[in-house]
């Protein structure tokens, strides 16, 4: 799967699970908290942005201190239980009129057998190549985390999909 990534987005940026490749960190450098509650992943990403050992559905930021929250093929590493906590905890940190964005994948099964997609991804000036895995139980899809999403107070305004793999963006109004 191919995935082109353009510098669009402006403010602080909350990158959750922003460790290893560092794709968010990659793009918009000094704009960018990275978090990921493996100090291994975070030693793995380039440098240029600040990197943050943290658990996700326990974030250490005050109530609407980012423009916008990433997950960028994160959620798949989480339980159901994880994603719910997460995603209300990526709400709480966002600004008014901030932006969840989601980039995952539907996910039918990933145990006993592994589910693994392999990803290019096309920045301005690099490209990375990729595969994320899993072994879980917990299912996931676009509609599942739309559901959580609207539970958490945001509202969907966009929604691509291809081959398996979504974005997702959703606004804070309140």
């Amino acid at each position: 799967m191919k995935i082109i990534l353009k510098k669009e987005l402006s403010g602080r940026i909350l990158d959750i699970g922003g460790g290893g490749e560092g794709v968010i960190g990659r793009l918009y450098h000094e704009q960018v908290t990275a978090i990921d509650n493996r100090q291994e992943e975070l030693d793995e990403t380039p440098s240029g942005f600040e990197k943050v050992l943290m658990d996700a559905t326990d974030l250490d930021y005050a109530d609407g201190s980012f423009n916008h929250v990433t997950c960028f093929f994160t959620l798949m590493y989480m339980t159901a239980a994880e994603q719910r906590q997460c995603i209300l905890e990526a709400a709480r940190v966002l600004k008014k009129g901030g932006a969840l964005h989601i980039w995952d994948c539907d996910i039918v099964s990933a145990y006993p057998e592994p589910f693994c997609v392999d990803v290019e991804i096309c920045l301005p000036a690099e490209h990375i190549s990729t595969t994320y895995g899993i072994g879980k139980l917990d299912c996931q899809d676009m509609a599942s985390f739309s559901v959580l999403c609207m539970e958490a107070g945001l509202t969907l305004v966009c929604r691509q999909s291809k081959g398996g793999s979504f974005y997702l963006k959703f606004l804070k109004f309140s």
